[in-house]
Formats: structure tokens, C-alpha cells, sequence
């Protein structure tokens, strides 16, 4: 039965401009990976970091997040791709739906660590400056679910369950046309969202610093996602009783503690600068004096402190005694 409250899947999943097909799900993902990479581009810019670095960052994370993102999602679901009867081109078809969160995580990591090289900016700071973003991407991701008619969770009686065609593959076998199903794209875009205001009112109020943002980041969507996992009925593999999802989601959340916990011992000073020690790009700071001269000596001093900023000392300044000391006074002329 469907109920007056129900949430019906979209009939659409495509556009179709001559032979050229534009999915609804990639438009989704892009839509994402664009937000995502204004926001943190703007993020790093007002921490000192070089109009337009972000772009670097966007290429490597992003060819290697969405590489890593479909090796994952094939690998836990083996038996869709390989075996008797399939097709293994479909491996390559990431736009009919199978992107891994957490193998764009592994990826994009290896590419942010590749451009951290290459731009001279910090892989923790990029990080920090990444988790608004990344939150929004997210959300903006999953509606890709809810066009594809992938991804739900269990039968349900709740007024706001989705609908699904009993022709969906993935429709439970033995269930009457007209179940409804819990909706779990709308319960992690929720979660998502939530998680971007508490983080941004923490960040606000605490400044979290040198990886500890990303950190908080990774155990809020891991617990999340270990809960929501738990409700789908998609095939996946199981270990213990729970899918290969909710082991990663754990994972995720000790990842995040431990990289809370190591990096605030580490670093108990402000994070001065987004660029290794030596880094900085002399034609950003001729920029920056021509724009704002205040703001450029600002950064400028911070670097100088930089390797005492961090290991977490505050940088060493000159004893009382000397500063005290009154100058010796000349002798006077012979006469």
C-alpha cells in the first residue's frame, strides 16, 4: 500500500540529447565535487593558502577518488560482476551506480598527498579545510541513490517510505508490490547536513587544527554510516554478521580518534601556516603585499616561526636579561 506520505522514485534516471545519455547520478556526483572544491578553495585561501591551489588538489583527489571509489564498490560486490552470464565491461560503468565512499576516501587521500607534494601545502591543513565541503559533496551525492533506485534499506511501514518498482533487480524477492522502503540516501543526506553545522559551530568555537577537523569529520560520518549500512538490503559481503560497509564505518571512527588524539599531543601550538616550512610561493606573497600589505607581513612573520610552530613551541625570544640590559655607555673622550 502506498501510503499518501510515500516518497516516489523519480521516473527519470537520464537526458537524452541525441545519442548523447547525461545521467541524473553523475550529476549528482559533479554537482558535489564542484561545491566541494569552491568551498574548500575558498576556505584555504583565507588561511593564506595561493588563489586556485585547490584546482591541483581537485585533479589528483579527484581521478584517483573516483578510481578508488569504484575498485572498492566492485570488490565488495564481487558476485554483480563477475561469474556466469556478466558482462565485465559493466565493472567500468560507474554512472549505472556503485561509488564507494569510503574508497574515494583511500583514493582522493593518495591524491591530496601527491598534490600536498607538489604545492608545497600541508596534508593535514588541506584536509581541515576540506570537511565542509566534503560533507556538502556527500549530500549532494546521494540524491545520485534516489535517481538511481539503488542503495534503499529494509521494508517499512513509515508514511515517508520510498517506493520502489517490484521490476528494480534489486526489489526483495517474496515482497508484494507496493512495500515501501526506508529511504536511507534521504537518512545520510540528513545526517550529512547535521554533521556539517556541528562541525562548522565546533571549528567556530575550538579551531581545530593540524588534521584533529578531519578527524572529528571521519567519526561523525563513521557512526552514521555504520547505522545506515545496517538498514540496506543490497548485497554485500558479510563478516561476523555485519557487512563489509559497517566494518569500514568502524574503522573510519577509530581512524578518526586515533588521528584526534596523536595530533593534539603532537601539536599543542596554532597552526601558523596551510605550507610546509619553506614552501611558500614567492609570487603569491608579491600578490599578497600588492593586495593587502598588513595581511601579507602577517603570514610572513607566522612563517618565520614556522619550525618552532610546528613541533607545538612557542619560537624562542630573547631573555628578559638582554632585553633589560642597559646599554654599555661610551667612554668619554680623552681630554
Amino acid at each position: 500500500m502506498i501510503l499518501p506520505l510515500s516518497i516516489p522514485s523519480p521516473e527519470m534516471q537520464f537526458l537524452q540529447i541525441g545519442p548523447l545519455k547525461i545521467y541524473f547520478y553523475a550529476l549528482c556526483i559533479l554537482t558535489g565535487i564542484v561545491l566541494a572544491a569552491i568551498w574548500t578553495g575558498r576556505r584555504l585561501t583565507s588561511r593564506g593558502g595561493e588563489r586556485g591551489v585547490v584546482i591541483d588538489f581537485a585533479v589528483w583527489a579527484v581521478v584517483l577518488g573516483i578510481i578508488g571509489a569504484r575498485a572498492y564498490h566492485v570488490l565488495t560486490h564481487w558476485g554483480d560482476y563477475f561469474g556466469p552470464g556478466k558482462n565485465l565491461l559493466e565493472v567500468f560503468a560507474f554512472w549505472n551506480g556503485g561509488i564507494a565512499i569510503f574508497g574515494s576516501l583511500i583514493g582522493g587521500g593518495i591524491g591530496v598527498l601527491i598534490a600536498s607534494r607538489i604545492t608545497g601545502v600541508r596534508f593535514w591543513s588541506f584536509a581541515d579545510a576540506l570537511v565542509p565541503g566534503m560533507l556538502l559533496a556527500q549530500a549532494a551525492g546521494r540524491f545520485g541513490n534516489y535517481f538511481n533506485h539503488e542503495l534503499f534499506g529494509g521494508p517499512t511501514t513509515l508514511p515517508w517510505g520510498l517506493e520502489i518498482e517490484s521490476s528494480n533487480p534489486a526489489f526483495p524477492i517474496g515482497l508484494p508490490e507496493g512495500t515501501l522502503f526506508h529511504p536511507t540516501f534521504l537518512y545520510e543526506i540528513i545526517w550529512n547536513l547535521l554533521g556539517l553545522v556541528l562541525l562548522l559551530a565546533i571549528e567556530r568555537k575550538w579551531r581545530p587544527r593540524w588534521g584533529m577537523f578531519f578527524g572529528m569529520y571521519l567519526v561523525w560520518y563513521g557512526i552514521g554510516r555504520f547505522f545506515v549500512e545496517g538498514m540496506r538490503v543490497d548485497p554485500s559481503l558479510l563478516l561476523l554478521g555485519l557487512r563489509s560497509n559497517q566494518w569500514t564505518a568502524l574503522l573510519a571512527i577509530v581512524v578518526g580518534l586515533a588521528i584526534i588524539i596523536v595530533q593534539r599531543s603532537r601539536h599543542v601550538g596554532l597552526e601558523r601556516s596551510v605550507y610546509l616550512p619553506g614552501r611558500r610561493n614567492p609570487q603569491n606573497a608579491i600578490d599578497e603585499l600588492t593586495a593587502d600589505p598588513e595581511q601579507y607581513f602577517h603570514v610572513l612573520d607566522a612563517q618565520r616561526t614556522e619550525p618552532s610552530a610546528e613541533s607545538g613551541e612557542a619560537p624562542a625570544e630573547e631573555s628578559a636579561e638582554t632585553e633589560a640590559a642597559p646599554a654599555k655607555p661610551k667612554a668619554d673622550p680623552a681630554p
